[in-house]
């Protein structure tokens, strides 16, 4: 059998949001049973067709990585973590849709892994809008992810889902509402599938095309 082309896609936002337990279900299609804190950081491998069934289609190991600890770690657990901000091909962001706080975060956690060498400092600004010029040419596709849905009541609905669609204008990506605990929410068909498989997509074209822009350099130095 052909060896595959790995993908390295970055799972992030603060600890008890249900980063593990999405992981486990994307990549097991299993409710996680006993989750517990990640330490450092955990890596899972979910099997993606991009461009299932077409003359493109191209079968790649997506790495899914969940890197564990607080937006707020001391220095020192800042820069462990950059390690594995490196050869980044995407970035899945998740939030807890009960928790307001996790939603706000979400901005410096991507820049933290976005701008590995510099201070997530200053992303949201005085008066809480979010600058973003900072993201404005990033060619790393994201994902937004909120969990924990069937925990909203129905009357605070509406406004979560105002609020989440606010944060997925910001990061100019997609998003997912799902419970971790319940797999129909990314059952095949559906739009969550439909949304999750176009990201892998670009995540795929992504790896791709800087495979090959590496391979042409090598080729024209050699």
């Amino acid at each position: 059998m052909a060896s595959l082309d790995r993908v390295k896609v970055l799972v992030l936002g603060d600890s008890g949001v249900g980063k593990s337990s999405l992981v486990h279900l994307l990549c097991q299609n299993q409710v996680l049973g006993n989750p517990s804190w990640t330490v450092g950081c955990s890596v899972d491998v979910r099997i993606h067709d991009y461009k299932e069934g077409t003359p493109e289609e191209k079968t790649f190991y997506i790495e899914l990585w969940d890197v564990g600890g607080s937006v707020g770690s001391a220095s020192s657990v800042k820069s462990t973590r950059a390690v594995f901000y490196n050869s980044v091909n995407g970035i899945i962001l998740v939030h807890d849709l009960t928790n307001k706080k996790s939603s706000q975060n979400l901005y410096r956690w991507s820049l933290e892994a976005l701008n590995k060498d510099s201070s997530p400092t200053g992303v949201i600004v005085s008066n809480g809008d979010y600058d973003r010029e900072q993201f404005a040419e990033n060619p790393v596709p994201l994902l937004l992810i909120g969990t924990k849905f069937d925990q909203i009541p129905e009357s605070k609905r509406s406004e979560v889902l105002t609020r989440t669609a606010f944060l997925s204008e910001d990061f100019n990506a997609e998003e997912i509402n799902l419970d971790c605990t319940n797999p129909r929410y990314l059952a095949a068909g559906t739009s969550n599938a439909v949304k999750l498989s176009r990201f892998f997509d670009k995540v795929s074209m992504a790896a791709f095309t800087d495979r090959k822009r590496f391979n042409f350099k090598s080729l024209h130095y050699d």
